[in-house]
């Protein structure tokens, strides 16, 4: 089975797979992936430099990821810009990951994707988990974590599809508001219903 796994900004869905890891499902993370894809000398970040300029790398020739967001966070038409650069080399790269678990023999793949139903990624998975937790949680979680004010915080929020939307195109939602172990519990009851443990 192909399940991907995602949620929203500090959602806690880091923590679940790390869960599914330590499970020894084999992950594609997307984040992982992203970055991979920049790297100095890639296709992928000579595109980004001709786009938005020199500025936005770091003396070591890598990209200053802090600049480019500053630049994208409040200029939707420069993230949709920036989206359609990065975004078809990340779905390349990671079917290709995909595809290499499945023929070593791996039944059960997790795909780690933050923004799957922002990028209408669905089907490149059977079926989906979304890790949610409480607006007031959320919140408070992003603020402490990344040191923002209430404000940043929120419109990093709200450059996201609400969690409760997420929810309603999940196969399964665990619930992050509790405690580590509830969280496990949550996971593992999902799992064996699906048959993956």
């Amino acid at each position: 089975m192909i399940i991907g796994l995602t949620g929203s900004i500090a959602s806690g869905k880091s923590t679940v797979a790390n869960m599914l890891k330590e499970l020894d499902l084999k992950i594609v993370d997307a984040d992982v992936v992203a970055r991979d894809v920049v790297e100095p000398g890639t296709e992928t970040l000579q595109k980004i430099v001709k786009v938005f300029g020199e500025d936005i790398l770091l003396e070591n020739g890598a990209l200053n990821r802090a600049k480019l967001g500053e630049i994208i966070f409040h200029n939707p038409a420069k993230r949709k810009e920036l989206n359609e650069i990065i975004h078809p080399a990340i779905r390349k790269e990671m079917l290709r990951q995909r595809d290499e678990w499945l023929e070593k023999g791996e039944k059960h793949i997790v795909m780690d994707i933050p923004l799957l139903f922002e990028s209408k990624l669905q089907h490149f998975v059977e079926k989906i988990l979304v890790v949610s937790v409480t607006e007031e949680t959320q919140l408070t979680r992003l603020m402490e974590r990344n040191h923002l004010s209430e404000e940043e915080a929120k419109a990093r929020i709200a450059s996201q599809l609400p969690l409760s939307v997420k929810e309603k195109g999940a196969d399964a939602v665990i619930y992050n508001n509790g405690n580590f172990e509830n969280t496990r519990e949550q996971l593992l009851k999902i799992l064996i219903s699906w048959d993956v443990i």
